[in-house]
């Protein structure tokens, strides 16, 4: 049977060989058997495994979720099937994702040249269209415990409802571009107002009780570390997928966020 050793996999792959030998130092994907000089080889049964763990990988699965589909899995001709319809599920949703930023790009164009406000442009019902929860999981990967909340909050929701809930968030976005366009500094009362509100859902989800599409203030907040708040304020421009989010809905959002957060934890959260 054609073995290649570890540099070759590597080479073939575009995955580094110290990426390899984490993936076997982790149980992942151990090699079919190590040389006398030391080396790792690979036959074709990991190189078919490794195509999987890419292939997740790419569609935003961590490492001990990927670990688990392999481990249940039984049949890699039924896997190879099934990565391939969520593979083809994902490229369609790109092509949704793509021609919504393209309609924003013409708007904001038509927008700027016929000197239009940009509260016309578009509206919560089409801004995010293609952009799934798995999206906004992907990026909270630097705050685990919200990460975590968002998870258990989406896996008591249905379909429907996880919907409603990106509808009500871009809802939200759009009202905090409206007020950014109409001039009204980061601090003012309508802003924080808003911020407010996401600070209480943000506690909400925490504590568990925000598992509907739109959790209320009135759902039992906890506090979020104002350490851990400001990091997520700072997020909003850092953060490549947030700030994206938000330069789609309009430029400079993300940084108006991203002050008006700190102006809120200025205010309201240190003593």
């Amino acid at each position: 049977m054609t073995t290649w050793p570890i540099a070759e996999v590597a080479r073939l792959s575009g995955v580094t060989a110290r990426t390899l030998r984490h993936y076997d130092e982790i149980g992942l994907l151990p090699p079919a058997g190590i040389g006398s000089n030391g080396h790792r080889y690979y036959e074709e049964r990991q190189l078919l495994q490794l195509q999987q763990i890419l292939v997740l990988r790419a569609l935003g699965v961590g490492l001990g979720e990927i670990a688990r589909v392999l481990g249940d899995q039984v049949d890699e001709l039924a896997a190879l099937r099934g990565h391939h319809q969520r593979l083809v599920a994902e490229r369609d949703r790109l092509d949704v994702l793509a021609a919504t930023v393209s309609r924003t790009i013409a708007d904001l164009e038509r927008a700027r040249e016929d000197g239009t406000p940009m509260t016309a442009i578009n509206r919560p019902e089409n801004l995010f269209e293609g952009i799934q929860p798995a999206d906004v999981d992907a990026s909270l990967r630097d705050f685990p415990e919200h990460a975590e909340a968002a998870r258990r909050a989406t896996a008591a929701m249905s379909p429907a409802e996880i919907e409603a809930g990106q509808r009500e968030r871009t809802a939200r976005m759009v009202r905090l571009a409206e007020l950014m366009a109409a001039g009204r500094p980061a601090d003012a009362g309508p802003v924080q107002d808003m911020i407010d509100e996401e600070y209480r859902l943000l506690g909400a989800l925490r504590s568990g009780a925000g598992t509907g599409p739109v959790a209320g203030p009135a759902a039992a907040p906890v506090a979020v570390p104002v350490t851990e708040y400001l990091a997520i304020a700072r997020s909003c421009t850092e953060n490549e997928q947030w700030r994206a989010a938000y330069e789609a809905i309009a430029p400079g959002l993300a940084a108006y966020q991203r002050a008006a957060m700190e102006a809120y934890a200025a205010a309201a959260l240190t003593a």
